[in-house]
């Protein structure tokens, strides 16, 4: 069977069964197991996808995924997001429509410690959009900026998106990706936040106003304990103190400790957050050891390299290429969920960034923006979906709203894949590259 039939049936299967419902690891697995019957026998098949599998996860740096998520979920729970909140309202009491951009700012920094796009909409939308309901805020509007706003913790680290990149793509280094991901993670939360200043100026919407020196050293002296976490961990992981698994331990032991310290936590809730915890981390686990059999079978197939000459044969230059790949992966992140991604298109189109020159670390960066822009997209945006629940606002309204946050993080994704120094700068400064 020719390798294009190859791809096609492995696609065709894994869509099939993704159409009728079926759970997408589950998807995996058995497009992996079907495909490869064209080439090998049935008892090669089932020995190799169950080595495959298994060794897909027997590695010390994917242990970090369930630490960061149970940090992330402590976090939510544990009254840190209100004392970010208060801290983000403090920059922006002037600007207008500032509970707006202290949304935008809630979330970076949320997003930062938590490393979760779903837990930075559901704590700072569930915190500052009943404020923004009480000053007359357009509630699609306020949705919208809560939903463009939430990715940017997929990109400023910590986060396991990083991690699982790191791994797929051949042990990349993790330092280097996290100190990548700043400048664009920032660049994505100001582009929501301009866009989120001319709509309130035109719109007139009101400024918190002048807040007292005292409350604001009594805020920002809150907000410290919280804001020292992406010190230490960034910080530990960048210097070579610890990995980022030992990293995202001192994470988990660092919040709990925070969160018994402001009384926010108790034992019964803190079960609750270990079983919501491993239920996510089993999913999550579980992905990428169905995507490591997927990866063999596509390599044992040549898919990968077919898929390059594919490309190659439309265009031999770089630029157009680039655009190709941004199109698809924008494309691939409106149905798909960000590590299911990560794990099938990495071995896909890494190898024909690198063969323009690309940087396998501004080649992940440009992923993890595109998967970004997917959680925010429907029809499988899970960011889209958390921020229209906790507003009660349809998904039509909102999208409506957020086409202009989505066209300008468009620009931005651009500038991240045609401008190397806005990903490598960084690293290279620090000297990790």
């Amino acid at each position: 069977m020719s390798v294009i039939w190859i791809t096609c049936l492995l696609f065709a299967v894994f869509g099939v069964l993704l159409f009728l419902g079926c759970p997408i690891s589950v998807s995996i697995v058995i497009s992996s197991i079907v495909t490869a019957l064209s080439s090998l026998s049935w008892d090669q098949i089932t020995f190799i996808t169950m080595q495959k599998m298994h060794s897909g996860i027997e590695s010390f740096s994917l242990l970090a995924v369930p630490l960061f998520i149970l940090a992330g979920n402590i976090m939510n729970n544990g009254g840190i997001a209100k004392r970010l909140v208060n801290f983000a309202k403090l920059f922006c009491g002037r600007i207008p429509g500032s509970l707006a951009q202290a949304n935008v700012l809630g979330n970076m920094l949320f997003g930062a410690l938590s490393g979760s796009s779903v837990a930075a909409a559901s704590a700072m939308g569930g915190s500052i959009y009943p404020i923004q309901e009480e000053e007359g805020y357009d509630p699609a509007f306020a949705s919208a900026v809560n939903i463009a706003s939430a990715p940017t913790g997929l990109l400023i680290p910590p986060t396991s998106a990083f991690i699982v990149y790191s791994t797929v793509a051949g042990g990349v280094s993790i330092s280097a990706l996290f100190m990548a991901g700043y400048i664009p993670g920032i660049l994505m939360g100001l582009a929501v936040m301009v866009v989120a200043f001319l709509y309130a100026k035109k719109h007139n919407y009101p400024t918190s106003g002048h807040t007292p020196m005292a409350e604001a050293l009594k805020i920002t002296l809150d907000a410290i304990p919280s804001l020292l976490l992406i010190v230490i961990v960034i910080g530990g992981i960048v210097g070579g103190i610890f990995t980022a698994t030992e990293g995202a331990a001192i994470c988990v032991l660092y919040c709990l400790i925070l969160s018994i310290f402001y009384k926010t936590i108790d034992l019964k809730s803190f079960m609750q957050i270990l079983l919501n915890s491993a239920c996510t981390s089993g999913v999550i686990l579980f992905l990428i050891s169905a995507s490591s059999a997927m990866s063999f079978v596509m390599a044992y197939s040549g898919i990968p390299a077919a898929i390059s000459q594919g490309l190659m044969s439309i265009s031999s230059n770089k630029y157009v290429i680039l655009l190709l790949m941004n199109l698809i992966l924008l494309v691939v992140g409106m149905f798909m969920d960000i590590t299911p991604a990560i794990l099938i298109f990495t071995p896909i189109f890494l190898p024909i960034a690198q063969s323009f020159g690309m940087s396998d670390i501004q080649f992940g960066v440009m992923l993890v923006f595109n998967m970004c822009l997917g959680n925010i997209t429907p029809p499988v945006g899970s960011v889209l979906f958390v921020g229209c629940g906790i507003s009660k606002i349809s998904i039509e309204q909102v999208t409506k709203r957020l086409i202009p946050y989505f066209a300008v993080l468009i620009l931005v994704l651009f500038a991240v894949t045609y401008i190397p120094a806005l990903s490598m700068g960084l690293p290279t400064l620090m000297g990790l590259v």
